[in-house]
């Protein structure tokens, strides 16, 4: 039995073989490894960093779904043909339309399946450029990304699924068309050959690997990025030089709403504009809808060329988006008893943000934006001492391409083959979201093809 120091393994009971190997301890690869154990496969985890999580721990606003029992219990009647238009829309009609049918058609089940495993996404808000409330998140209005991934490593300890950190993968093996296992380098254990009759690629993007920037997209390589040291595109390599192919690299987003005036950057959720917030230039006045998608937000943004723009919201907002609390702690966030006060302090000019504010509580009160056409997110105006601010600017935040993948997860070659025995989900994959993917889908994305890959992997091993 694997000794556990919560959530993670000791490297000395690494097994020579496994049923299903994940690489990746985000919540892809944790739904994933759940879903398979739960099927009767013999599973672990592998996880080069230290640090377990990768980019679903900075998650902040939700998940999106639709049809589930928490829009219900809102009274949101939705579906799943409009959640299918808003995401197609988002990705300017260039998403893989299987991988986007797969994909709305299994949230809500995804819903459930997080519940029936003690992680209550009992909540709801609003992300750009989606006609509804989708993005499910704790009853207690916090971040999703760590709520989630407590949760699921949580469930590894209960089942004893071993995750083996500072554990990185070197290379895949294959016979002929099929995946046999993997290769691996740990400090303790140096290098070792493990086999697998099934392996999943679930280790995240790109966003901190500079020469993939530089090859793809060497238009941004002077913007920083949200993502953690992790991301840097390891999967991708270890399925290309098995023959699987890549999709939609040149294809990455940036998030309009990031902090970058510490020597760190953290990203200011997009839940902050669904409960509310506006977004001000210097001059105090509003330049854009604040929900509309990432891409047209963060274009409004760099045409101010003011070096970024500013957050406005009020104590309300903070309450319905107890992540500010944590943006407040770590000095993010400015505060002024008055609009005037809180004007002072990020440079903006006081009458007019004064007179913006006024205009914009008219226009929530009225439920009708006649400036920007901002149709969501208005259930509260800004009026509750006091108020803050917070100054962000774009920065690079998703890799929306990867590894090309079919609905059932399984890794393709250019010629649409798939690699027996190989399985791919989350970031590192590519085509389900287009130019520009929506908020609130990246964490649905997880849980829905974690499971799916978990379901398939258990499938073709067992042969259920």
């Amino acid at each position: 039995m694997a000794k556990f120091i919560f959530p993670k393994a000791d490297i000395a009971d690494l097994k020579d073989a496994y049923d299903f190997v994940v690489i990746g301890s985000g919540a892809a690869g944790m739904t994933a490894a759940i879903q398979a154990q739960e099927l009767g496969l013999d599973v672990a985890i592998l996880e080069k960093l230290e640090v377990l999580g990768g980019n679903s721990n900075r998650a902040s606003s939700g998940m999106n779904a639709v049809e589930t029992f928490v829009q219900l219990n809102n009274k949101i009647v939705d579906s799943q043909a409009s959640f299918y238009e808003d995401t197609l829309k988002g990705g300017g009609g260039t998403n893989d339309k299987d991988l986007l049918e797969y994909f709305v058609t299994h949230t809500e089940s995804a819903i459930d399946w997080l519940y029936n495993h003690n992680i209550n996404l009992t909540d709801i808000t609003a992300t750009g450029g989606m006609s509804q409330k989708r993005a499910h998140r704790p009853g207690d209005k916090s971040a999703v990304g760590g709520y989630l991934v407590k949760g699921l490593q949580k469930q590894l300890a209960f089942k004893q699924i071993p995750l083996f950190d500072g554990t990185e993968v070197t290379r895949l093996e294959k016979t002929g068309n099929q995946i046999t296992g993997l290769t691996i380098k740990n400090a303790k254990l140096g290098e070792k050959t493990i086999q697998a009759k099934a392996v999943l690629i679930a280790s995240g993007g790109f966003a901190q690997n500079r020469e993939m920037l530089a090859e793809y997209a060497p238009e941004l390589l002077d913007l920083k990025t949200t993502n953690h040291p992790g991301a840097t595109g390891d999967g991708m390599k270890l399925v290309t030089e098995v023959g699987g192919t890549l999709v939609d690299m040149n294809k990455i987003q940036i998030h309009p709403t990031a902090q970058q005036d510490t020597d760190h950057v953290y990203l200011i959720g997009e839940g902050v504009r669904g409960e509310g917030a506006i977004l001000v230039n210097r001059a105090g006045q509003r330049f854009v809808n604040e929900m509309t998608t990432r891409d047209k937000a963060t274009a409004a943004i760099n045409d101010l060329h003011e070096d970024g723009a500013t957050l406005i919201l009020d104590q309300g907002i903070r309450e319905a988006f107890t992540a500010i609390d944590f943006y407040h702690a770590i000095g993010l966030v400015m505060e002024g008893a008055t609009l005037a006060e809180l004007a002072d302090k990020a440079h903006l000019d006081a009458d007019n943000l004064e007179a913006t504010v006024a205009q914009w509580n008219t226009f929530q009160a009225a439920g009708a934006d006649t400036e920007f056409g901002r149709s969501t997110a208005m259930e509260r105006g800004i009026l509750k001492a006091p108020y803050y601010a917070i100054h962000i600017k774009p920065a690079i935040h998703y890799t929306m391409g990867g590894v090309k993948i079919n609905p059932l997860t399984e890794v393709v070659t250019a010629n649409g083959d798939a690699i027996s025995g190989l399985y791919a989900a989350g970031e590192v994959t590519g085509g389900l979201h287009g130019n520009n993917r929506i908020g609130g889908n990246s964490i649905a994305e997880t849980v829905v093809f974690g499971r799916q890959a978990g379901k398939q992997a258990a499938k073709f091993v067992l042969g259920l």
